[in-house]
């Protein structure tokens, strides 16, 4: 059987965790949460980043930083995980879902601006397989309506944006603030965890004290003050230094992990872009780069997809679907008083991801692509 993923180990991981059993610190924001903060900051420009225990947490301390109430309109895509809206709702915000592009599954941009509202606080772009969203124009929104952006790039580690000024910039960067996920399902793992990436400075301060539970520790720790004490809100988001041990260990590692994950991307793409199959492979926009987080294809049908995961199945390869739109969904269609969003639900009914990860090998590869030609 081809599973649908396989978390890779580099080696190191079980070193770094056994390195900082011994340091007797492994509640949090010692050496290994330092290093691989500032792995992010000095990599990718990001102005300053928080590991947390998942990108869910990153998004629940987004929400409080940017001060969400009861009534505010928090606009975002329908096709993404219910973490991107849980967040916000968590704090009494109103979702207004928008629909995806045509060939794309990333939020349409240019529908964005009809949704805006006096209520209207903040617009959260999923970079849905790490290809970017069209951030010129989302933050050229924001500018105009005064309002936040908050990138949920838990897939795109390591992908870039570039803007009409011929700058490439990471995703993540972009954004006032930023989530990350490094679940066993993403390209740079640690089981569970995740990280917040604060690009607007004012927030910094607090989402240090929003981290450490509400307390000024992590200014108690550097030496700054002579006591700690509660000081703000917050909760446990801080994860252990086993979490980011393990995390330091893929870090070490990234440029080899994504190295193969791009030409297993490649070789799917090479083998199956062919018009004469009965889907279509990704569109990246010429502002986007690949990460090759996932590779996905698109039916015309929902039974088309069905055949094809029989098919594929019989065949001994687990390949599955994704997102089923937030708007249609039990919690929230009640609530839901929108337009319809064909797109998102189209994405829902037809899109399939194949297995992708590290020690996929190529003979398995080119059996999928063979299966699919033949489906």
């Amino acid at each position: 059987m081809i599973g649908f993923n396989k978390p890779y180990l580099t080696g190191n991981e079980t070193k770094y965790i056994t390195d900082a059993v011994a340091s007797g610190k492994i509640s949090g924001n010692g050496k290994y949460t330092q290093l691989c903060q500032q792995f992010f900051e000095n990599r990718y420009g990001f102005g300053k980043c928080l590991l947390t225990t998942s990108c869910t947490d990153a998004l629940e301390m987004a929400a409080i930083l940017i001060d969400i109430q009861p009534g505010d309109e928090v606009i975002m895509p329908s096709y993404t995980f219910v973490s991107t809206a849980n967040a916000f709702v968590l704090r009494g915000a109103k979702i207004i879902f928008a629909d995806s592009y045509v060939d794309n599954p990333n939020i349409d941009a240019s529908k964005i601006e009809a949704l805006i509202t006096p209520k209207t606080k903040a617009i959260v772009p999923v970079h849905y397989a790490g290809v970017a969203c069209d951030m010129d124009l989302i933050m050229e929104l924001a500018t105009k309506y005064n309002l936040f952006v908050v990138e949920d790039a838990a897939q795109a580690i390591d992908s870039f944006y570039t803007g009409k000024d011929g700058i490439k910039k990471a995703l993540g960067s972009i954004g006032h603030l930023a989530t990350f996920s490094f679940h066993e399902t993403k390209n740079i793992i640690s089981g569970e965890g995740g990280m917040l990436t604060i690009n607007d400075m004012q927030f910094a301060d607090r989402a240090e004290i929003i981290w450490e539970k509400g307390t000024n520790r992590a200014a108690f720790f550097r030496g700054e003050i002579d006591k700690y004490g509660w000081v703000d809100i917050g909760s446990s988001f801080l994860p252990s230094e086993i979490i980011a041990a393990f995390l330091w260990a893929q870090l070490e590692c990234l440029d080899i992990i994504q190295k193969r994950r791009k030409e297993i991307w490649n070789m799917y793409y090479n083998g199956l872009t062919d018009s004469r199959f009965s889907f279509t492979c990704p569109n990246i926009p010429k502002y986007a780069s690949n990460n090759a987080h996932m590779f996905y294809i698109n039916f015309k049908s929902l039974k088309d997809r069905t055949h094809a995961i029989e098919l594929l199945k019989k065949n001994g390869v687990n390949a599955v679907f994704h997102y089923l739109s937030l708007h249609k969904s039990p919690f929230y269609s009640a609530k839901y008083h929108g337009k319809t969003l064909p797109n998102a639900d189209l994405f829902s009914d037809t899109l399939l991801r194949l297995p992708m990860f590290f020690e996929l090998a190529n003979d398995n590869v080119s059996s999928i692509i063979h299966i699919l030609e033949n489906e």
